[in-house]
């Protein structure tokens, strides 16, 4: 299996959340993809969801996360 970096990940999970909106039209995943959209500067349109991203991706680096468990 490849390796994928951060960003790529990110988009990995984007799409996913999109498919799952698409199936459901569920406004709280539409409200979240419209925080974690790629604007112009290539980051999501909420910093904040980059800085939760990676704090996720360290927590998954340094340990088990229960639900891979």
């Amino acid at each position: 299996m490849e390796s994928l970096t951060q960003m790529q990940a990110f988009e990995a999970m984007v799409l996913f959340l999109d498919d799952y909106y698409e199936r459901t039209k569920a406004d709280e995943i539409g409200a979240l993809l419209g925080s974690l959209q790629i604007v112009g500067d290539g980051m999501p349109a909420d910093p904040a969801a980059w800085e939760d991203w990676m704090k996720c991706i360290q927590k998954v680096l340094s340990e088990t996360p229960s639900l891979l468990k």
